[in-house]
């Protein structure tokens, strides 16, 4: 068993400020710093720290080694990263205010470079005990998700950023397909009627989330851990990752909505996207203090 995971590889620039700047309003920031983002690692850092067997297929450029430093440091298997010499590594502007929302920018670089063929070359180990994890911030979902799928993995679609034409190109292949609220009511505008995925992962932000298994008409809920937020970073991310490892290991759906839940509020805690997404042992302790669900 193992997660697969196609995305994107970002040196995430975060300026700190007392409130996000409206329309032509010039701020100066309290404070400054780097550190190591992108969708895709964030989710691969995450699925490897709640223990699951973690290999990543992205693009950077040739320079950034710290990038590939600290995603083996956390165990993601770095061996599928294509590094191409004409296209810089996918960098992301975060503007974090003091209620800890934030606007992004990015710059996808060698994230939207991805070449066909190696990624089908690394994916032909793929197997049917495997989950494939895929989002919009590189090229080459539905390639991936084609070859998953007729390997017999699981597919989990994260469907962001919202991109309604993508969407619709890769969900014949997609077994799960996972949203926040917002998402979901743009899907659900756009797209009336059964969606050709087994199951739904909507996440509600404090209000917590669902899943939603589409053959059965099962609903699992789980409520949000209250905590005082920092940094909402990276939070979805951390979700996915460990929701993916938790049902990589075999846990059924309520354990892994409940540790995904924790993961991500743990994670909102702290500054930072990648570098901030908690331990397995970490979320242990956390849920350890919790009421039972």
């Amino acid at each position: 068993m193992a997660i697969w995971n196609l995305g994107s590889i970002n040196i995430d620039h975060v300026y700190r400020m007392e409130h996000l700047p409206l329309p032509g309003e010039t701020l100066a920031a309290s404070s400054y710093s780097v550190g190591l983002g992108g969708k895709g690692a964030n989710q691969s850092i995450a699925a490897a720290l709640a223990g699951a067997v973690t290999r990543h297929l992205g693009a950077m450029g040739e320079g950034d080694e710290w990038v590939i430093q600290r995603l083996q440091a956390a165990g993601v298997d770095t061996g599928s990263i294509q590094r191409l010499p004409d296209n810089v590594t996918g960098h992301a502007l975060i503007l974090l205010d003091s209620t800890a929302e934030n606007s992004i920018i990015i710059n996808p670089g060698a994230n939207r470079a991805l070449q066909a063929a190696m990624l089908e070359k690394a994916l032909r180990h793929i197997t049917r005990e495997d989950t494939l994890l895929i989002q919009n911030e590189t090229n080459c979902q539905v390639e991936a998700a084609r070859i998953a799928r007729a390997a017999g993995a699981r597919v989990i679609y994260s469907a962001a950023p919202f991109d309604l034409d993508a969407l619709r190109e890769v969900m014949a292949h997609v077994s799960i397909l996972a949203m926040n609220a917002g998402e979901a009511e743009q899907l659900f505008a756009a797209m009336a009627g059964e969606l050709p995925v087994e199951a739904l992962l909507i996440t509600r932000g404090a209000e917590g989330a669902e899943y939603r298994d589409l053959k059965t008409g099962q609903v699992h809920r789980h409520p949000a851990f209250p905590v005082d937020p920092i940094d909402t970073t990276g939070a979805g991310d951390t979700f996915a990752g460990y929701f993916a490892a938790a049902l990589d290991r075999g846990n059924a759906v309520p354990e892994a909505l409940r540790l995904a839940s924790a993961a991500a509020a743990l994670k909102v805690t702290r500054a930072g996207a990648g570098d901030a997404i908690p331990s397995r042992d970490e979320v242990r302790v956390f849920l350890s203090d919790q009421p039972d669900a």
